[in-house]
């Protein structure tokens, strides 16, 4: 199969599941969210339909390692009237019309005062950006920069209905339990509202992932975290030092539903697992896809990867963060992204987690010479085919390369073969006992 017919494989795989994705992204989208309070409540309540969810509190003021857990937003109502009382802007329209975690205001003001409070995107005129105030307080708006050109000078009504006050920093965790204690860790941050790539597809992506995974029995444990960026991973982190050990395998996932990419950020180790996995996958893909090495600006891959922890983790998405023109802005809508794109990206992990389960290093019976094929039936059992050929060539790689110092993954890197039929040409071998698993492997 080539390139493109392989890129269309994937593109078109079970589109069942990029559908059931994308209603849930859809879900998910209205909700007004933010790096505290009922927003990430009310997500995490649709998330926990479909996995059983657990929901962690982390009380305001909890040091953090260098981070405090912030207090929770509350937000009402928020919006700018003129003089006749028309909202120009009015946040129950479009929760990114309100800088994210401002601060409260109730006042008449002129033109010309409001407009430093208000955040537009010159060059994309009709789009309403994303902004937010975290660890600055301020208050403020986001609108369209041709809606400001609009506003006539005057006096206008400024309402921004919110608050902060102490409570807790929320996360949800699901933990699927396998045959072991080597974990994988799929993190999705929660804290962005109405923004459909960045990250409802994420966050719908992973828990229908968790849901599946939940059917199936693994070798490996895995662990879906869905928290706010940056303070909930170090949240996280910070009561989880007993664990971080078992993670052998990471991936930060986001901005998977469009068609772009896709695109893997490396993890800090650079050629951990999950690295060349990654990449194997990739390669497979088709035209598009790109690796990229690690750097300490991006998602949550940021602290899992800092020096204390240095967690195999690296960063999938589809096209990269601040690349597409859509990223932090209201193009960033439910027609951004698409149930074909969705089910490719889905396709992506779970060949990956294909990979984590299946690799095993094995050792030929027979490794003076090549064993004959034929005589055990496995040539004539495979037919003249062209897939017949490459399931030949595979079993040769394998058998040329069963010396115990390559597992499954490194024949598929040496061959440039899929891992899928690398696998399934050990399994055969080894049925007809023509391969053992390497010792202490």
């Amino acid at each position: 199969m080539n390139e493109q017919a392989h890129r269309e494989a994937f593109e078109n795989a079970d589109i069942g599941i990029g559908q059931e994705i994308y209603a849930l992204a859809r879900r998910l989208y209205p909700v007004c969210r933010s790096i505290t309070g009922d927003g990430v409540r009310e997500t995490l309540a649709i998330l926990a339909e479909h996995i059983a969810l657990e929901r962690h509190e982390v009380a305001t003021g909890t040091q953090l390692f260098d981070w405090t857990a912030p207090q929770e937003w509350i937000i009402r109502d928020a919006y700018i009237a003129d003089a006749w009382g028309r909202r120009i802007v009015d946040f129950r329209k479009h929760n990114l019309h309100v800088l994210n975690y401002s601060q409260p205001i109730r006042a008449r003001m002129a033109l010309a005062e409001l407009k430093t409070h208000i955040h537009t995107i010159p060059e994309q005129p009709d789009l309403i950006p994303y902004r937010t105030s975290y660890y600055a307080p301020d208050w403020g708006f986001c609108m369209a920069h041709n809606t400001l050109l609009a506003m006539e000078d005057g006096e206008y009504e400024v309402v921004i209905d919110a608050e902060h006050r102490d409570g807790s920093l929320t996360y949800g965790e699901y933990l699927h339990r396998g045959a072991s204690d080597e974990t994988f860790l799929l993190s999705a941050h929660i804290c962005h509202p109405s923004l459909a790539n960045d990250n409802c597809s994420g966050l719908a992506l992973l828990t229908l992932l968790a849901r599946d995974l939940g059917r199936r029995a693994t070798r490996c444990s895995y662990r879906f975290l869905f928290a706010p960026g940056t303070v909930g991973s170090l949240a996280w982190l910070s009561r989880n030092q007993a664990q971080v050990a078992e993670i052998k395998h990471g991936l930060v996932v986001s901005c998977v539903g469009d068609g772009g990419g896709p695109t893997y950020k490396r993890s800090r180790q650079g050629n951990a697992f999950i690295d060349r996995a990654m990449a194997h996958v990739l390669k497979h893909f088709g035209g598009g896809a790109t690796i990229i090495d690690f750097s300490p600006y991006g998602y949550d891959e940021r602290q899992f990867c800092s020096p204390g922890f240095n967690l195999p983790v690296g960063l999938f998405q589809r096209s990269a963060f601040g690349t597409f023109p859509e990223y932090h802005t209201s193009a960033d809508n439910l027609d951004f992204i698409r149930p074909e794109h969705l089910a490719a990206s889905y396709h992506i992990i779970r060949d990956v987690i294909d990979i984590v389960e299946s690799d095993w290093t094995p050792v030929s019976t027979n490794p003076k010479g090549e064993p004959q094929l034929g005589r055990r039936g496995l040539y004539s059992a495979l037919g003249g085919d062209k897939a017949g050929a490459q399931a030949a060539m595979a079993m040769l790689w394998v058998l040329n390369l069963a010396d115990g110092q390559h597992s499954l993954l490194a024949m598929g890197e040496r061959s440039g073969l899929r891992f899928a039929d690398i696998a399934r040409a050990a399994d055969l071998l080894r049925t007809h006992g023509l391969l053992r698993e390497a010792d202490g492997a």
